[in-house]
């Protein structure tokens, strides 16, 4: 019975040994362990130069959410030898006794620096890895930024096994895989997925001393193909100069987005507040209000101005009484005159947009609608289609829809259609919406999808898939509209009353309009009104080339958005003086 008994537990150990050394060695028990990758990192030292994951890339193949950062790594085992610290030292430029001090106490390799890495010049770095000394590299290490510009289109990423394992059950994942939270992080991340990890390797055995010797190895991913560049159509100078901008002129919150015409894509997108790289969800800072729909006000009278063309509503000889309100009181604000069509729109008139809604709604209830989907203001206008087996992969899924009415009591209101024709009541559009509207305007009528990903591309630079220029489904704006609308927004600008007209004397000719919209919140403080401001155009004018929307959401104050948008054209004509 004992000899039994005796058997019976060699077999379950046996049995145990099987599981742990053969059969579950990559999936050890319910936390999935990686058995031979533990093993491994039990007695190996290692830096990790880079984490394998897929990065983010401006147009000009620039990084934007990483740096390289030029290091030197020293390794624990310098401080049981003698080396030549006092040649590195002369090299940086440092005292001797500092990288002596720093390995003194090491365990694990360090990289020199007291607070932050010292930062090597390419001669340093070639005149100490010429030395050969054992433990001494001196290394590029990509260093993930914390808050990378573009922060909230980029996105988060994190580590989260469990989630991972959800997303990609497929997959044989390590245990630190870092998968995206937000932006396009997320949206890209099966394309980014780390596969193996560029690092330093220095074998030890069980008290931390060398297995092998002094030998340190470079492991490099033997597959040339990974990690995945996702090169975007962000243009990495104008979005430095676009956020500095912004943060020089104070902006909470809000943003702005710049598209370029003629490739429908974007070149700059800025959100604010900005994201706080240690606690990203603080105050909405990891929120992207470029793709958050918001009452867009008068810039809605856009959408009005094209639907009463197209139904010779606004023949030249017509004339609005704008010493009125949008429900026919005196106006005592606003010291308009009598003015035709033209002058109305550039003075943003409510009485004019009021009165032409309530007209087109007459007409036929949907046509406000209609028109707004013609300029791309309902449905998501961010570039989707099929990748590889992705059905509908969308590079902004964040993306919110816009809306006009939300019910049809709404539409058989008159008070209601009036507000609505002026952009309050439940209009939402987002400024990427607003954006792209210029842009489809400047071009003659014809929507385009918004494109910020033009490419994913291999490691070595051949293509794994691009991203064509599509266009938005759906009725466009006739060319004859799309030209009057381009005069209408012109007038903004130059007529004496026009809203814009702090934009005239720019070095680029600009087209826009402004929007004041109510948000239906006040103050508790102030008792003040919480109104969003925007300014959307295009210019120049005459070619156009950019689209711009700038946007101060949810403001007590009256933070106008033109010194914003004025900033920009200036610096954008300068930047393409710079490029001839």
């Amino acid at each position: 019975m004992l000899g039994f008994h005796i058997l019976f537990g060699l077999g379950l150990l046996l049995g145990r040994l099987a599981q742990i050394q053969l059969l579950e060695t990559e999936h050890f028990s319910k936390r999935n362990i990686n058995l031979i990758e533990a093993s491994v990192n039990q007695r190996t030292q290692t830096v990790i130069l880079d984490n394998g994951r897929g990065k983010f890339y401006d147009r000009n193949n620039q990084p934007l959410n990483y740096k390289i950062v030029p290091s030197l790594v020293l390794f624990p085992f310098l401080k049981n030898m003698v080396w030549d610290a006092g040649k590195i030292a002369e090299i940086l430029g440092v005292n001797e006794e500092e990288l002596l001090e720093a390995v003194r106490e090491a365990k694990e390799p360090v990289i020199f620096g007291k607070d932050e890495p010292y930062i090597l010049s390419e001669s340093q770095m070639k005149a100490i890895n010429a030395l050969e000394i054992p433990g001494v590299f001196a290394v590029n290490q990509h260093q993930e930024l914390k808050t990378p510009l573009a922060a909230q289109l980029i996105g988060l990423v994190r580590e989260n096994f469990e989630e991972a394992r959800r997303r990609y059950p497929e997959k044989n994942l390590p245990q630190n895989i870092q998968i995206g939270i937000s932006g396009l992080q997320k949206s890209f991340d099966e394309f980014l997925l780390q596969e193996e990890v560029s690092k330093l390797v220095f074998h030890v055995d069980g008290k931390g001393g060398p297995l092998f010797g002094i030998d340190v190895k470079y492991v490099n991913p033997a597959n040339p193909f990974y990690p995945i560049k996702v090169n975007t159509t962000l243009d990495l100078d104008i979005q430095k100069k676009a956020e500095e901008i912004v943060d020089t002129h104070g902006m909470q919150k809000g943003g702005l987005i710049l598209m370029d015409i003629k490739t429908n894509s974007i070149l700059a997108l800025v959100s604010r507040p900005q994201i706080d790289g240690n606690d990203p969800f603080k105050d909405e800072g990891a929120k992207n209000f470029m793709v958050t729909a918001s009452v867009p006000g008068s810039i809605f009278k856009t959408v009005i101005a094209a639907a009463a063309i197209d139904y010779n509503l606004v023949p030249p000889s017509r004339q609005f009484d704008c010493t009125q309100t949008i429900h026919g009181e005196e106006d005592e604000y606003f010291d308009h005159g009598i003015y035709d069509f033209t002058t109305s729109f550039a003075a943003s008139c409510n009485f004019t947009f009021g009165t032409l809604a309530k007209e087109l709604a007459e007409i036929d209830k949907g046509i406000i609608e209609n028109y707004a989907l013609k300029l791309g203001l309902l449905d998501p206008v961010a570039w989707q289609g099929n990748v590889f087996h992705y059905q509908g992969f969308r590079q902004i899924p964040e993306e919110e829809q816009g809306q006009v009415f939300l019910t049809d009591e709404e539409r058989q209101d008159p008070n209601f259609v009036a507000l609505t024709g002026i952009g309050q009541k439940n209009v939402r559009i987002t400024p990427l919406q607003a954006a792209n509207m210029m842009a489809t305007i400047a071009r003659g009528g014809k929507k385009e999808m918004v494109r910020v990903v033009d490419a994913l591309k291999y490691k070595n630079g051949t293509n794994l898939f691009r991203f064509p220029q599509a266009i938005l489904e759906g009725d466009n704006l006739s060319p004859y509209t799309a030209m009057k609308l381009q005069h209408l927004l012109r007038e903004v600008v130059t007529n004496s009353v026009g809203t814009g007209r702090a934009l005239k004397d720019l070095p680029y000719t600009v087209a826009g309009k402004s929007g004041t919209a109510e948000t239906g919140l006040d103050d508790p403080t102030s008792n003040k009104k919480i109104l969003n401001h925007w300014f959307v155009g295009y210019f120049p004018f005459e070619e156009p080339k950019y689209a711009l929307v700038v946007v101060h959401l949810e403001a007590i104050t009256y933070p106008s958005p033109i010194p914003i948008f004025q900033d920009m054209v200036k610096f954008l004509y300068d930047y393409d003086r710079q490029g001839l």
